[in-house]
């Protein structure tokens, strides 16, 4: 079995020495640790010295009164609880110390359990601060390990544009192609803020249709559409002091889009089927693979929009332009996985895979390179992951197989309808995003993969 809790020390000041002693003993009784002294530099030296949780002094003492000690404690230990007595006539002086960070006042007399009542309260709260304090800590580690490692130029600009702008509270639109962490760096940025401790949230525009995002953005009404059987209070309130991410904001309707400018330019939300707004205080993050600013152009974004959300740009480099990276990255990710499976064999990345790491393209980024070393974990036979360990499309994958032809010398509408193909091959059948990186329209690339098919058939 564990061993219980050592008791809290509470050092208890007070120019009355009996006095002080008195609630030593007292608190004793009541399972404190309690220790009594006249004397404020003799207190200051015991905090100095050795731990003390939790502080009970006078205001009023001659020399190293009371404001002074507790200037001293926060100095030492912010954290610790300071609860100060005072005369009924120094009502002003308690109030100027709950001002300068004492957690509580008590007027004398007062009662040993009252005092007692608020030392544990004021040392339970110690000990959440504590825990959050810790968990914020993790969370930073955590996040900061697997999406700010690396020290290519391009990662070192990505961390110093964060570092400016995490504990503010102005808008950051993050860019980059899927799976090079924008969900992640939005993360670090709420772990990294003021708002760290309120909540983080997030929704994928992309996944919801218009009217069921609406519903989860503002929230609705019992009864404000068939099924709506409860109310929802919404993301936005949901999120109320904290940070709300919105991925994918590109997919976003246009009439959704100019709800949510409204909500963004005045603070206030409105449930569906409700009268009534709400104020709510929530820092927005926005994430897309798209080029927002090319929408602006076709019409397919609002521009208020646009740059209502990219007030801040930090734009995610893919991983096949980190090659100076890949070693540490690959390590990260392997120890990773040998924690997640300890009983697998695999130790090691051999050069040989690093090797083939460098020359493939990544497609799926980090989120790819770590599928791919967690599968090598599952997978491998020895100590050390060989290239017989991959799976066959990064083995394929070298410069010349990426081409569209191979040297040979081709008519310029042939080339076309190739690259195209080619194109949507290596962005995974989506259409409308190889459009996008063509820098055409659906309707020109559906009519290149179409006179493909054509000249297929008649020939």
């Amino acid at each position: 079995m564990p061993s219980p809790d050592p008791p809290a020390h509470v050092l208890i000041v007070d120019d009355e020495i009996e006095l002080a002693e008195t609630l030593a003993e007292g608190l004793s009784d009541r399972g404190f640790h309690a220790t009594a002294t006249s004397s404020g530099s003799e207190a200051l030296e015991r905090m100095e010295r050795g731990p003390v949780d939790a502080l009970v002094t006078d205001l009023r003492m001659a020399g190293f009164d009371g404001l002074t000690l507790l200037a001293e404690s926060r100095r030492l230990a912010p954290q610790r609880p300071v609860i100060v007595m005072t005369a009924y006539g120094a009502i002003d002086t308690a109030v100027e110390s709950i001002r300068q960070g004492a957690y509580h006042y008590l007027t004398k007399p007062f009662r040993l359990d009252e005092l007692a009542i608020f030392l544990r309260r004021g040392l339970d709260d110690m000990s959440v601060r504590r825990e959050a304090a810790a968990l914020r800590r993790t969370l930073r580690d955590r996040f900061a390990a697997t999406t700010l490692l690396g020290e290519s130029a391009a990662m070192r600009s990505v961390r110093d544009v964060m570092e400016r702008v995490a504990d503010t509270s102005a808008s950051v639109l993050i860019t980059g192609e899927t799976g090079t962490g924008k969900g992640l760096v939005a993360r670090a940025l709420h772990t990294e803020s003021r708002r760290a401790a309120a909540p983080f949230v997030t929704v994928n525009c992309a996944a919801l249709p218009e009217a069921l995002l609406e519903s989860e953005l503002f929230g609705h009404v019992k009864g404000a559409f068939t099924g709506a059987t409860t109310q929802r209070a919404g993301l936005f309130a949901e999120a109320h002091g904290g940070t709300l991410l919105l991925d994918e904001i590109g997919e976003m309707s246009p009439s959704l889009q100019a709800k949510l400018l409204h909500v963004l330019e005045r603070g206030v939300v409105r449930p569906l089927g409700d009268s009534r707004e709400r104020v709510v205080d929530v820092r927005v993050l926005a994430a897309t693979h798209r080029n927002l600013r090319q929408d602006v152009q076709t019409g397919r974004f609002r521009e208020d929009l646009f740059y209502r959300l990219d007030v801040v740009t930090i734009e995610l480099p893919p991983l096949r332009a980190r090659g100076d990276d890949l070693p540490v990255l690959t390590d990260h990710f392997l120890q990773l996985a040998v924690a997640r499976y300890p009983a697998s064999v695999v130790r090691r990345v051999s050069a040989e895979v690093l090797g083939r790491f460098a020359e493939y393209r990544f497609p799926g980024n980090l989120r790819e390179l770590a599928h791919l070393i967690e599968r090598g974990v599952l997978l491998g036979l020895t100590a050390e992951l060989q290239p017989s360990d991959l799976p066959t499309v990064v083995l394929s994958d070298s410069p010349a197989a990426r081409m569209p032809f191979h040297g040979e010398i081709v008519p310029a509408r042939e080339l076309q309808r190739r690259y195209a193909a080619w194109a949507l091959e290596q962005l995974g059948g989506h259409r409308t995003r190889t459009a996008e990186r063509l820098g055409i329209d659906m309707k020109t690339l559906a009519k290149w993969l179409a006179d493909e098919q054509d000249d297929a058939g008649r020939s």
